[in-house]
């Protein structure tokens, strides 16, 4: 996990707006675009911002896809984030955040919660900056994830079973001890911060007509929009920025809808790291004024996503990471002009992977699951084993049982993992054993 708890509502907003202040719930009521209430930094802002961020993040790769190309019609490149140092754009924003403390603040230490990105990006960006820091995470956060903030030098405190109890600790921390609390995303100097990640997109695509970026609590869409409209309005250009969120986790089209930040519950998904349940305050400001649209994607499509990624990039990147790809695969991606799709982090669990994987393959119609009733007597298997090969097919995985419900006395029953090439191939596996006089029955990822 990320930064969020499946099934739970997010409550980090009311921890953030206690970190930003009065200042921007008050701007939050007046009337008038984002820009004209002051809550969006000026381009010279994100400029030296970067000068900033450039002493501890890279410039990461931008790659260009032809598969993706085809698809959308139009050049695709690939902001490959999940090479940046911790393993996504999180430093970004953590390190300006802590640029920006005076030394009396610098020596307090500061304070974050998170299961993933966050935490690392504030533990790397302190120990760059010489200042102590806590993480409190929940139990059962991936070992992976745990070791490495550790290894970035934090302390860490483990408790509770979800992001929003690691919140609570870590919000009492910081009034017990006076540590300044980072917050993930909805904070002026995370937003500026992320945003240098659009100058570099801008700077590096010729002729940019698009840009696609993940969305979860808002803080580098917000960032990245900002920066990237007023960048272009420069030499008198307009680019598109669209952002992609998770179905089962989708804050933002209800929130758009209604003009003002919705909590949702947000339901199980594979993109832990986009699963926030309400919009951050001052992000769904920027968004609202600045984001051309919000489109949603399913579990299928990011787990698609993520298995092309692996086997036409190379890429190793998380499901929330692979968001603006699934939008792509998916038809949900429109676009008249050359397009960059933010890959926004690589930090996936291999258990996980090895599921996604798995899923990807069942979703592009690769990998077929039959359950076979068979008479319970010899041959049988083998010539199951015989068709499924005849079919050209390859076997992966065989589960013979007796046992089973519905199952005659008499009757076993075999459940079959099939290696296939497309939803014509599968289906010819079926067809195959159906006209030998078998019933097979699909068995859903």
């Amino acid at each position: 996990m990320s930064d969020t708890q499946d099934s739970r509502t997010y409550v980090e907003d009311e921890l953030v707006a206690e970190s930003v202040g009065g200042g921007l719930s008050e701007a939050a009521a007046d009337t008038g675009s984002a820009s004209e209430r002051g809550l969006i930094a000026t381009l010279e802002q994100f400029e030296a911002a970067r000068a900033v961020v450039a002493k501890v993040a890279q410039d990461t790769p931008l790659e260009s896809s032809r598969y993706l190309a085809e698809l959308l019609g139009q050049p695709v490149y690939l902001k490959c984030e999940n090479l940046q140092r911790t393993g996504s754009y999180k430093i970004r924003g953590a390190y300006n955040r802590m640029s920006q403390l005076t030394a009396e603040e610098r020596a307090r230490g500061v304070v974050a919660a998170s299961a993933g990105n966050h935490a690392q990006g504030v533990a790397f960006a302190a120990r760059e900056l010489g200042i102590r820091s806590t993480i409190f995470m929940p139990m059962g956060v991936p070992l992976p994830k745990l070791q490495a903030t550790k290894n970035y030098g934090a302390e860490v405190v483990l408790g509770g079973t979800a992001v929003d109890e690691a919140l609570r600790a870590a919000a009492a921390y910081a009034e017990e001890t006076g540590a300044i609390f980072i917050p993930p995303f909805d904070h002026p100097d995370i937003i500026v911060g992320q945003g240098t990640l659009g100058l570099e997109i801008y700077e590096s695509v010729p002729d940019l007509e698009t840009v696609v970026v993940p969305i979860g609590g808002g803080g580098l869409i917000a960032g990245v929009a900002a920066a990237v409209k007023q960048r272009a309005a420069k030499d008198g250009r307009v680019v598109r920025v669209i952002g992609v969120q998770a179905q089962n986790a989708a804050a933002y089209p209800p929130s758009l809808a209604s003009g003002e930040p919705t909590t949702i519950t947000v339901n199980p998904t594979i993109a832990d790291g986009i699963a926030v349940g309400r919009p951050g305050a001052l992000n769904f400001e920027i968004i609202r004024d600045y984001v051309d649209e919000v489109v949603t994607v399913t579990e299928d499509d990011m787990a698609k996503a993520l298995l092309v990624l692996l086997e036409r990039a190379k890429m190793v990147v998380e499901p929330a990471g692979a968001a603006g790809v699934a939008a792509v695969l998916a038809g949900k991606v429109t676009a008249s002009g050359p397009t960059a799709l933010i890959l926004s982090g690589g930090n996936i669990d291999p258990l996980l992977m090895q599921r996604v994987i798995a899923h990807g393959l069942a979703a592009s119609d690769r990998y077929l699951t039959l359950r076979i009733p068979l008479p319970d007597r010899p041959g049988q298997l083998a010539r199951t084993s015989e068709l499924v090969a005849a079919a050209n097919a390859n076997v992966i995985e065989v589960l013979h049982t007796r046992h089973g419900h519905g199952l005659q006395i008499g009757q076993v029953e075999l459940e079959l993992s099939v290696e296939t090439r497309d939803p014509q191939h599968r289906q010819h596996v079926v067809d195959t054993l159906r006209a030998a006089g078998y019933e097979p029955h699909i068995l859903e990822d």
